[in-house]
């Protein structure tokens, strides 16, 4: 049976209750070794995303040189005083100086042109004599200090252009008109620095034909590597507009990733536009490691900020993980280099997109879990065979029920915390604006983690870390001083560190702490997204309880009075909430907060009717019940007086859910609704395995299958490893297999033991752990030197 410490635990935070209470259920231990919990991320098409290659594939040896010297890299020089634009040398690009220095370089204001303003519409001038003459083409004076240099270029730039491309435009535009575009598209090579207002703009001949509009639209955006764009002239019908692509992209150190030490321009647009686009997509695999712990190592090595990675959510420490990541403007080649440093981690798949990654941008999760000793309630006098046999019947039972009944939407243990003071309590306190009760909830510590009373033989297996941190707030709250404490403090206690920090600064003439009481001061100098996390932890608590309550009373009944999301089931689609990186629903501001947006409405519920709730149009599977909230409806039955009743309790924090505004805007919540069940998506499976030693690996990792591949592929005495980036340091107790530990002479074999490997995939905001509960009818043990891990 799972723990008496784990069931409390449930209890405290609201999870209490079964989907099928009556499934016998299992005893089983997860989380053995991180490599019994692999997460690989599911995107918003459904695809399931693996590391399958840890290696930059050229792309056709980079675009043939990007056009055959199409993609040079400009050097402006600095402008005089007196002096307008200097003259533009080119040089061809060393790749591989761009890829040592991208990621330092502090370009100059010069060169900030090729992203400001972009939004300007194009300058149009008056035609030179020195084209061909169209009425309908107006070109600006060409730069005569670089007609000779340009005569060159351009005929080698056209000619790069196929004879089935010229073929096709010339069929829609006509010869002259195609020739203007030509030149277009040469200047935007020659001239990556010049503002898109500033070169050419060409319009068409008259097409009154709307298809083969459509097909100009495409054919410009596909020949010319969305350097030029098109639209359809309001004023005069049937023609179209041809012009330079507004450069996009963020703005500050971000825009200038792709900028060298020596002020060249590296790539361009255009540059970028040939491979792919500006954001590089890339897959981030690792193996017990957080997921900002990984991106934090990558930024110091790229000399950038953190906070330039984009990825859709975190995942969990503990587990082997893939998941996409984008950066802008960072080259493959870069980033494949980074993997002879990283530990427990790779990088893979890459792919250039014109777009970055946003939070909350994936479907979902896939997860592959190893249960291991799986064991009947009463076993005794079974062979090995006939527990098998017994797994394999309650899992296929258990894992039908839950493909068809789902599982209670739990928000899962790891939402509330982990040391002695849950992270929902400091959110009550905030909520109840005692933010010196809250400062004190988040530097508690229990007193038998001292360093001086914890007991660390080998059977407790509490993490040195929790350690360090008890001792560490020990230190602050006897000295006051943020140096000594911190000192002790393990890096990961973000929380911990800023409010010690904050609290201990002090007046250097006088030693006088200077915020010793600004506790809002103190709870700001945390990170926005930490900090929100105790209230909705808070509101996550009382949802809990309320599912528990509601399950109780009406099971997988729909009623009169409940809440379903507006649009759902009425051919409308409703609107997407935003997500945090965890995956959970970003609470929207208040009204007076934000500037009001009908493309950033917020999700809306409404009532069910009697007849409604009798019909067969919902079920169970589209109720929605509300996270506390002024800005959110209540059901209208039992269960909204039910909200009023908890929370208004001593168990509820005294709380009223009709009055949730705050002066503080951070605490001011106006709420939002989750699904009551969830169902695991498509490919639920599992596999009876049996296995004797607790360290052998059940289930081979995504690295692991990349590397037997290549190693298939090579000799055993070749280079391969090193070439890779592994060294033998990287050989660790998590890949040596159990076939490889021979018993010695006159040693007993080992028992055997059931393990289970389960598949299952999951939405973006539901907790694996919450599924397992129900799958195993709460009797998984989570292993324990993880207990404590954050």
């Amino acid at each position: 049976m799972a723990t008496l410490a784990t069931q409390k635990q449930e209890k405290a935070v609201g999870i209490s209750a079964y989907v099928a209470p009556d499934l016998p259920g299992f005893d089983c231990t997860f989380k053995h070794r991180y490599t019994d919990f692999l997460v690989n991320e599911i995107v918003p098409n459904g695809t399931v995303l693996y590391l399958t290659n840890d290696r930059v594939i050229k792309k056709e040896k980079q675009a043939q040189e990007v056009k055959a010297n199409g993609d040079h890299a400009v050097k402006v020089e600095a402008e005089s005083n007196d002096a307008g634009e200097k003259s533009v040398e080119k040089r061809k690009r060393d790749e591989g100086q761009e890829q040592s220095d991208e990621a330092g370089s502090s370009p100059s204001k010069k060169q900030r042109v090729n992203g400001e303003d972009n939004a300007a519409p194009p300058v149009v001038a008056k035609q030179e004599s020195t084209d061909t003459p169209q009425a309908n083409v107006k070109l600006e004076a060409p730069d005569t200090s670089l007609l000779a240099t340009n005569a060159e270029r351009k005929a080698l730039i056209i000619s790069e252009i196929s004879d089935q491309d010229k073929s096709t435009l010339h069929g829609i535009f006509g010869e002259n008109t195609t020739d203007l575009v030509f030149n277009l598209y040469a200047n935007v090579l020659m001239r990556p620095d010049r503002k898109p207002r500033d070169q050419p703009t060409v319009l068409s001949e008259t097409i009154a034909e709307k298809a083969t509009r459509t097909a100009a639209h495409g054919a410009i955006r596909a020949i010319f590597f969305a350097k030029l764009e098109t639209e359809t002239m309001q004023d005069m019908p049937g023609t179209i507009r041809i012009r330079a692509a507004a450069v996009k992209g963020p703005t500050g150190p971000r825009a200038r990733q792709g900028n060298d030490k020596n002020g060249a321009i590296a790539k361009g647009k255009m540059g970028w536009d040939d491979l792919g686009g500006e954001y590089l997509h890339f897959t981030l695999y690792k193996e017990n490691k957080d997921t900002m712990e990984v991106l934090h190592f990558l930024a110091t090595q790229l000399k950038v900020p953190a906070r330039n990675f984009q990825f859709a959510g975190t995942k969990d420490r503990r587990a082997v993980t893939a998941q996409r990541v984008a950066i802008f403007r960072v080259y493959a080649e870069r980033m494949e280099q980074l993997n002879k440093t990283l530990r427990n981690a790779r990088l893979g798949d890459f792919e250039y997109k014109t777009h970055g990654l946003q939070l909350g941008e994936l479907a979902g999760n896939e997860f592959l879990l190893t249960l291991r000793d799986v064991r009947a309630s009463d076993e005794e006098g079974l062979s090995h065979a006939q527990k098998i046999e017994w797994t394999d019947k309650v899992l296929a039972q258990a894992t039908e029920c839950f493909r068809e009944n789902g599982f209670l939407n739990y928000y899962g243990l790891q939402r509330f915390g982990t040391f002695s003071t849950g992270t929902h309590a400091t959110g009550l306190k905030m909520l109840k604006c005692d933010l010196e009760g809250a400062i004190k909830s988040i530097l508690a510590y229990p007193e038998d983690l001292l360093p001086e009373i914890v007991d660390t033989s080998e059977t407790t297996r509490v993490p040195q870390d929790d350690i360090n941190r008890a001792d560490a707030i020990r230190i602050w709250n006897d000295t006051s001083s943020a140096n000594d404490a911190t000192a002790k403090l393990p890096r990961r206690f973000q929380a911990e560190s800023a409010i010690i920090q904050f609290l201990g600064r002090k007046d250097k003439k006088t030693g006088k702490l200077l915020s010793k009481n600004d506790w809002q001061g103190a709870l700001m100098q945390i990170s926005r997204n930490l900090r929100l996390m105790y209230v909705h932890a808070y509101q996550s608590f009382v949802w809990n309880t309320v599912v528990g309550r509601r399950w109780d009373l009406y099971g997988g009944r729909v009623v009169e009075g409940d809440l379903v999301i507006v649009g759902e089931k009425d051919g409308d689609e409703p609107k997407k909430d935003k997500v945090d990186e965890d995956g959970e629903v970003v609470f929207h501001p208040a009204a007076d907060d934000s500037a009001p947006s009908t493309e950033d409405s917020f999700t809306r519920a409404r009532h069910l009717s009697k007849e409604e709730a009798e019909s067969v149009k919902y079920d169970i599977f589209d109720v929605v019940l509300p996270l506390p909230g002024f800005d959110v409806s209540y059901p209208a039955n039992d269960i909204g007086k039910y909200y009023e009743d908890f929370m208004g309790s001593e168990a509820g924090g005294k709380m009223d859910p009709h009055n949730m505004r705050r002066s503080w805007k951070d605490i001011s919540l106006p709420g939002s609704y989750r699904k009551m069940l969830a169902r695991p998506g498509a490919g639920l499976k599992y596999e009876v395995k049996s296995y004797a030693a607790d360290e052998e690996q059940l289930v081979q990792t995504d690295l692991e299958k990349l590397n037997a591949e290549r190693h298939a592929k090579v000799k055993p005495e070749s280079t391969e490893a090193a070439s890779n980036g592994f060294k033998a340091e990287d050989i660790k107790l998590e890949d040596i297999k159990v076939e490889d530990i021979k018993a010695e002479d006159g040693e007993e074999e080992r028992p055997l033991k059931i393990a289970v490997v389960l598949k299952m995939q999951l939405g973006s905001s539901q907790y694996a752990t919450m599924a397992l509960r129900e799958l195993t009818r709460g009797r998984a043990v989570l292993y324990k030197p993880d207990y404590s891990s954050r």
